[in-house]
């Protein structure tokens, strides 16, 4: 029987081995890589600028307490190399009006409240309430029990723009005294109303602020024709204007030696809220915070120790930052490092925690993604391979068994062309040895079927032409 013949089988091995596929490993990487790249560009377009090193304040008058108050804040952040401007300023009129304005370049201001009452600032945030502003009331003539009696005379109610103004005017309003009527209201504050007052050519100053403090009261309470008015009614205006809270004056407290005053007497003050504009950044939030709990934060006859600054929100939201420092500090990063360090720091850890919490699941898969993908190299050739070997099962002709044999080689030949880490080389010889498996069952196939067309049948019928064979002599036992 003459042998079959068949293509040149292919090398049996032209296998490339090397410690590491570092093109499998590019492609695993890939993902995470590219996860990382837009995690790190949506930090960076999310992440705060450092703080600016410059900041504009608008005060008060110069000399004022608010002017004086802004001049030591200069002192403070100057530790941390911020530069604080102080702009003068008529009051919390102008204060607000400046930070409502972009073009002022204003960026934080001390606001009393009620100074704009209903109306809306977008942008502007409070940092807390840092002093109250008590309003006090000292007049000539018999006593005085409700402010509705001061109609008809001669009031000095505070200068144009400023908050002792528009406060007068909402009290003076709400007991029936309006501008252009029989009341002369006069544009006096300070020192100029408190001496027209004395000189008799106002019935009844009005005074905040500066022009309210211990001093001043104890020196107007002690001229002969002035008495201190007592708001007996505090508790109803406290209700019918939130932003005023009720103080007491205790007996004394002018005056210890001569008991002035001789009774307890009551005020009513609004609060001076620091006002930001919303684009503050949070770590000078916290530095004004804190300049602004060493500045306000002692006692005084007006207040307690620690009492101010405080998140008290009238006319302005108290911002999320002041609202977080006040409920547990600074950051850990501002208690321990300089303020330009922990800047510097919490602005990088915006972009190292997500690629941390990215990373770090990441590199757990990549092994099994770099598994997989060599792996993938050597299982998508069992797919072919099964499919020759059901092939061989059945009877084929010498050309189908040709075809089937030729697929079968060029599936060799491409597995012996793989580029394989060393790790995985078992799992190439058992691809290999696989392949030898199937080509012996195609090769034992074709032989059991050459060998069966080989054999004769039931055996030949004899010709009918062919002579009759001979009968054999039986044999003797």
């Amino acid at each position: 029987m003459k042998p079959a013949t068949g293509r040149k089988r292919p090398p049996r091995l032209v296998a490339r081995f090397v410690a590491i596929s570092w093109r499998d490993l590019a492609v695993s990487f890939g993902p995470i890589l590219l996860v990382a790249s837009a995690a790190i560009w949506v930090a960076v377009r999310l992440i705060q600028p450092a703080p600016p090193s410059t900041l504009t304040i608008s005060a008060g008058p110069e000399g004022s307490t608010f002017w004086n108050a802004a001049q030591k804040y200069k002192t403070i952040l100057a530790r941390n190399r911020i530069t604080l401007n102080v702009l003068p300023s008529e009051g919390s009129l102008q204060n607000l009006t400046r930070l409502s304005d972009p073009k002022s370049n204003v960026d934080v201001a001390f606001v009393q409240d009620g100074v704009a009452p209903g109306s809306t600032h977008d942008g502007l945030m409070s940092l807390g309430s840092v002093a109250y502003v008590p309003l006090a009331i000292f007049y000539h003539g018999p006593t005085v029990a409700r402010l509705s009696e001061f109609k008809g005379l001669r009031l000095a109610v505070g200068a144009e723009g400023s908050g002792t103004r528009e406060l007068a005017l909402a009290l003076l309003k709400a007991n029936g005294i309006v501008p252009g009527g029989p009341t002369k209201l006069l544009p006096l504050s300070g020192d100029d109303a408190a001496q027209a007052l004395v000189a008799g050519k106002v019935d009844a100053a009005f005074l905040a602020g500066d022009s309210a403090q211990p001093a001043v009261m104890g020196k107007l309470n002690r001229t002969p024709n002035v008495q201190f008015y007592d708001f007996t009614q505090a508790d109803a205006y406290t209700r019918r204007f939130p932003y005023l809270t009720q103080l007491e004056i205790p007996m004394g407290a002018f005056d210890l030696g001569k008991n002035l005053p001789s009774a307890p007497m009551h005020m009513v003050a609004p609060t001076a809220e620091l006002v930001a504009r919303d684009s503050l950044h949070p770590a000078l939030s916290d530095l004004l915070i804190e300049a602004a709990r060493e500045v306000h934060g002692k006692a005084n006859i007006m207040q307690r120790a620690g009492e101010f600054p405080a998140p008290l929100a009238h006319d302005f939201p108290v911002s999320d930052d002041a609202a977080r420092y006040y409920k547990s500090g600074k950051s850990f990063l501002y208690r321990v490092l300089p303020f330009w360090l922990a800047s510097l720091a919490d602005r990088l850890l915006v972009v190292v925690v997500p690629l941390i919490v990215l990373l770090i699941p990441a590199l757990r898969v990549v092994p099994s993604l770099y598994a997989w993908r060599v792996k993938s190299r050597i299982y998508r050739w069992y797919g072919a391979l099964i499919a020759i070997e059901r092939s061989a099962l059945s009877e084929h002709t010498a050309a189908e068994r040709a075809s089937l044999i030729e697929r079968l080689d060029a599936i060799e030949e491409s597995v012996n062309g793989l580029k394989m880490p060393l790790a995985y080389a078992d799992q190439f010889y058992v691809l290999r040895e696989h392949i030898g498996f199937v080509r012996e069952r195609l090769t034992h196939n074709r032989e059991a079927q050459q060998a069966a067309s080989d054999e004769p049948g039931d055996g030949p019928q004899p010709d009918s032409t062919s002579p009759e064979p001979a009968v054999a002599e039986p044999k003797s036992y």
